[in-house]
């Protein structure tokens, strides 16, 4: 085995420009190797040559390619080794062809390396020599002179060198002997020479074995039997017109195309001027090529003419007359090469995956292009489509590198189909296109996106908790992992808590939950960020607002402020009697914890004692007299009103209202009734039970009666100095000296105080304390008679209270005519009371 790497300084100064404008190193290395190996035999390991380490084939992801469509070798990336793949027949492959080359590169990435192989296969003794025929026959004129030649067809063997025919051997006899000759291309030519003279009547025929020996280890042989006929006279051998035809024929010209006719003459008459045509001499190849008519001479095409194959034939034709004389020339056929074969784009090298951040001028592919014409039909040109991000670079020729030229980007391409056209400069011209397709890998050079920049959604209040409420979504426009978008809620503060314990968000789907049940009274609104990040490496995010709105339900019924509902006593207002039509009662206030149309409130007259009394405003809840009031109207006037909100379903509350007629606010001896009397038809109800209570408290009343007047005359005796008692009111009002007047308002002649004290639930509880304001006039100071415009009773009342004694005390010492009880929540303690002299809406009062 032999390792050769040519040392020429013209190509290395050649590859050394080239390599300085491709920066593709190039080295030839030619190895050789015998034909017939087995499957997986060593021809050589390629690390030495290529000056490379263990594994770097592989690291640098070598690739051993091929011109031929059939490859018979392969790399070891691993190992180095270069290894035969397949059954290697040198015949098959070269036949007579010498050197038998078999021509590959080797190609290297990460930096690009070019290294050409040339792999030469040598031939081992595999064949036989072997005749064209199986038998000769020569027809030999007796008087033939000595030492005349005959020249014999020659036998073939496909082997080369010392395997091909060596020597020819004949058959032991006295007339004839072998000259034995060599070709310039080392082909041995043999011819049957006479020794001895013939006589046709002592031996008319001869019976000879020809053998042709190769130079192989172990020789092979090959034999055919020679048939010699000795004939008459024949003075004349047959002569051709021309010694050498040449002729052109195209390649690919059709079976039966005439290639040329040649034509012999003899000077002799009858058989002997008969004349057959015959190659003599050609190898199998002539044979199956053309074909020559015995008769005519003519040569014709009978099969395929390929330039690629063999470019020129050259044959011997013999014409032989019917006495068995012969003549020869030669007939040259060169083969015009036709524009036959198209380009062929072979790839070396392809990144078919590559990153949408690739650089300018990196490499994807590298490729070769061959043609297997000549000359202007075997130079070709490479493009590519123009609207593509590459271009095609020249290395060495009939090299191209794919290389990127303009930015990538996966999001609006994700592959290239790369269509390759290779043409050639023939006529017509030839095309061929190869497809490469170029996948482009994602970066993740773009964050998501959200489809909104403001996400608004709402969730009525009093929701359930974990409630679905919306779903935010974000697009990545990166691929696989760097387009895979998670989610989450960033920290914050709704009102004062972690906005964590309001919101939460499915990290995967974008899902919006609320964790906790919402109070719109108490939140109407809230918002928060989410985030989305991508998985890719690093990571990029984008934030978006979620706001939140709470929406309104009607859970909260009205409330009402005035009257308060949810007093222990209903609240009273006084009517005069003398009110007119719409005089204003009073105003019901009421209120709504809710909002929008669930805190529009309504009001209405739910029941009255008398409907047709009175009326309530539906907006502004003002009470108001219908009609005016007759003496067949009672004397408490009680109204249940209802407020209504405006939501669905309409809330409600009631307030009961007492409204107390009166002749006027002037008047000293007003009845005053139990603002908490009940209905009649309470009344009926509890009649009864009040009855029986009242006989069985007749008895212990009675009895207690005397004791305690006897004890109430005692303690009143004791304490007369302290009270002024009067044991009657007078019908009229005192008489007031004229020059005793209130020095600051001199509005009012005279004044009255009275005490109300009211039990809650009895029917009995009815106590009146009146007593005349009887005035202290002061002769010298009149801002005394200011200070002291106070009866003495009242001025016990309050010495009294500042010693902190009880209200039901100084109530008792007030008079001996009833014991006051304990008042309740509606008590009306000593309220003053202005008596004015006129009449009518003149005697009306207001208090402040």
């Amino acid at each position: 085995m032999e390792v050769c790497i040519r040392n020429k300084e013209g190509l290395y100064l050649l590859l050394f420009l080239l390599f300085s404008v491709s920066r593709v190193m190039c080295v030839s290395l030619r190895y050789s190797v015998l034909e017939e190996k087995k499957k997986g035999a060593l021809v050589t390991n390629v690390l030495k040559d290529l000056k490379l380490g263990l594994g770097e084939l592989s690291d640098r992801r070598a690739q051993l390619v091929f011109k031929s469509s059939k490859q018979y070798f392969h790399l070891d990336t691993h190992s180095g080794d270069l290894l035969i793949q397949d059954r290697i027949d040198r015949e098959a492959l070269c036949g007579q062809a010498e050197p038998c080359l078999q021509l590959s590169e080797i190609v290297l990435e990460d930096p690009l390396e070019l290294h050409k192989i040339e792999i030469k296969i040598e031939d081992v003794n595999d064949n036989a020599p072997k005749f064209p025929k199986n038998a000769f026959e020569l027809e030999i004129s007796e008087m033939v002179p000595i030492n005349t030649r005959f020249p014999l067809e020659s036998a073939q063997d496909e082997d080369l060198g010392e395997n091909s025919i060596q020597n020819y051997t004949l058959s032991p006899n006295e007339h004839f002997h072998l000259g034995v000759e060599s070709n310039a291309d080392g082909s041995k030519l043999v011819d049957l020479i006479l020794q001895k003279p013939l006589d046709r009547e002592k031996e008319p025929q001869f019976a000879l074995t020809l053998m042709a020996v190769d130079g192989g280890t172990p020789r092979r042989t090959g034999t055919v039997q020679i048939k010699v006929n000795v004939l008459d006279i024949n003075d004349n051998s047959p002569q051709f017109n021309q010694a050498e035809y040449k002729v052109k024929l195209k390649e690919n010209s059709p079976q039966g195309t005439l290639v040329s006719k040649v034509e012999a003459t003899d000077l002799d008459f009858g058989s002997n001027a008969e004349i057959t045509y015959s190659f003599h001499r050609v190898s199998g190849k002539i044979h199956r090529v053309f074909h020559l008519n015995q008769d005519t001479g003519e040569i014709k095409v009978s099969g395929e003419i390929d330039y690629e194959k063999e470019t020129r034939y050259e044959m011997n034709i013999k014409a032989t007359d019917g006495g068995g004389l012969s003549g020869h020339c030669k007939v040259l056929v060169e083969i015009d090469d036709v524009n036959d074969n198209a380009p062929e784009v072979s790839v070396l090298s392809l990144k078919n995956i590559i990153p949408e951040n690739s650089p300018p001028d990196l490499m994807v592919a590298l490729l070769s292009i061959t043609d297997q014409d000549s000359g202007d039909n075997g130079r070709t040109a490479c493009s590519v489509d123009m609207n593509l991000p590459f271009v095609l670079k020249t290395t060495v020729s009939n090299y191209y590198q794919l290389v990127i030229q303009s930015p990538l980007d996966r999001e609006k391409v994700t592959e290239y189909n790369i269509t390759i056209t290779a043409t050639d400069r023939g006529s017509p011209r030839l095309t061929s296109k190869r497809i490469i397709n170029v996948q482009i890998s994602d970066i993740n050079d773009n964050p998501p996106v959200f489809e909104k920049i403001l996400y608004e959604m709402q969730v009525w209040e009093n929701n359930i908790p974990g409630l679905l409420i919306g779903s935010v979504h974000a697009i990545d426009q990166d691929a696989d992992r760097n387009a895979k978008v998670s989610y989450r809620v960033l920290s914050g503060k709704v009102d004062d808590s972690f906005v964590a314990s309001y919101i939460s968000v499915n990290s995967e789907t974008g899902n919006v939950y609320v964790l906790r049940s919402l109070d719109y009274e108490r939140i109407k609104d809230f918002q928060v960020t989410v985030k989305a990040t991508d998985g890719g490496t690093p990571p990029l995010s984008a934030e978006v607002i979620v706001k939140v709105f709470v929406l309104d339900e009607n859970d909260n019924a009205p409330f009402f402020l005035y009257p308060l509902q949810n007093s222990t006593s209903p609240c009273n207002e006084l009517l005069p009697k003398m009110a007119e039509p719409g005089y204003l009662v009073t105003k019901v206030v009421a209120v709504d914890g809710d909002s929008g149309q669930n805190s529009w409130l309504s009001y209405e007259l739910l029941k009255a004692t008398d409907p047709t009394l009175f009326s309530i405003g539906t907006q502004n809840g003002e009470v108001k007299t219908r009609r005016p009031l007759n003496e067949r109207d009672t004397s408490k006037q009680k109204l249940i009103i209802l407020v209504k909100d405006n939501g669905v379903p309409p809330q409600t509350s009631t307030a009961t209202l007492n409204i107390l007629p009166v002749d006027g606010f002037s008047d000293p001896y007003m009845k005053m009734v139990d603002v908490r009397q009940q209905d009649p038809e309470e009344e009926e109800e509890t009649l009864t039970l009040y009855l029986v209570i009242c006989l069985a408290a007749v008895s212990a009343l009675f009895l207690i009666s005397v004791a305690s007047f006897v004890a109430i005359k005692f303690i009143k005796k004791d304490d007369s100095g302290s009270f002024i008692a009067a044991p009657h009111f007078p019908p009229a009002r005192p008489d007031i000296p004229e020059g005793c007047s209130d020095s600051q308002s001199g509005s009012l002649s005279r004044n009255y105080q009275y005490d109300v004290c009211l039990t809650g639930g009895s029917l009995s509880s009815e106590f009146r304390f009146l007593r005349p304001l009887i005035p202290v006039f002061s002769v010298g100071d009149p801002n005394l008679a200011v200070n002291h415009r106070i009866s003495s009773g009242s001025q016990g009342i309050r010495e009294h209270v500042e010693n902190e004694e009880s209200r039901e005390q100084a109530r008792a010492s007030l008079s001996e005519d009833a014991a006051p009880r304990a008042g309740g929540p509606a008590c009306t303690a000593n309220p003053t009371v202005g008596a004015n002299v006129n009449s009518g809406q003149n005697d009306w009062l207001s208090y402040q």
